[in-house]
């Protein structure tokens, strides 16, 4: 920790999506807790059984503005056991139940919740938690304006290993100083302009993710002249 310069995150009205991108989410978020309603309790079960602790996993997260809310998850580690809050899938504190969760992202389903809340949307960046949004440096801090998502581009588009070398370890200096920025970067293609096809697009991505079918990464040069630091409109930082 000491490696890394720390300061608290501020707060903001931040930036809501669209009214329809909002609409979307509502309509999304009812409809995904219908159709999935039996597999979602099914899921539930099956964490509470296999491993001891609550079969939801509830978390302080960095909101829109800055604001924190509570994000709901199914739990896919065992209780107890510390360690840093980014989890790599071979990390030996997941659950095999939570391996299998992790790898078809149903461990975020419950999130349709609190995009229903309005806390979350269908597309954007992931919230990060507070312990390591305060190392965030001042060049990436403009995505705590925007809601976050259940998805997004460096959801599917964007992976650890597409900065480390092999054989690197996802620790707290590699994260917040070359992850974070290219994670930021890639967000801020969408960001940029979110509008409906640009969101439907990041959706049917995730979708074929989820199926296993490759997507290709989206490579940018973060330090470059045409690197998208951050969307072209500047967020506004009234409350």
């Amino acid at each position: 920790m000491s490696e890394l310069a720390s300061r608290p995150v501020d707060t903001s009205g931040g930036v809501p999506p669209s009214r329809p991108r909002r609409a979307l989410d509502i309509a999304g978020a009812l409809t995904g807790l219908l159709l999935l309603s039996v597999p979602l309790l099914v899921i539930y079960t099956l964490v509470r059984v296999s491993s001891p602790g609550p079969g939801v996993f509830r978390q302080r997260r960095v909101g829109q503005g800055g604001r924190p809310f509570t994000m709901y998850k199914f739990r896919t580690m065992r209780q107890g056991v510390g360690g840093l809050t980014v989890t790599a899938n071979c990390d030996p504190r997941l659950t095999k139940v939570g391996k299998l969760l992790r790898r078809w992202s149903l461990d975020e389903l419950p999130q349709l919740v609190n995009v229903l809340r309005g806390q979350m949307t269908l597309v954007g960046p992931r919230p990060e938690t507070y312990d390591l949004a305060e190392h965030y440096d001042d060049g990436c801090r403009w995505i705590f304006d925007h809601r976050p998502g259940l998805t997004g581009v460096s959801e599917v588009r964007f992976r650890d290993f597409d900065v480390l070398g092999p054989g690197e370890e996802v620790d707290l200096v590699n994260y917040i100083e070359r992850i974070v920025p290219a994670r930021v970067a890639v967000d801020a293609v969408y960001l940029r302009e979110p509008s409906m096809r640009a969101t439907f697009g990041a959706l049917w991505d995730t979708v074929k993710h989820i199926l296993g079918i490759p997507i290709p990464p989206l490579r940018l040069d973060v330090g470059g002249a045409d690197s998208p630091v951050r969307p072209a409109e500047e967020p506004g930082s009234a409350a």
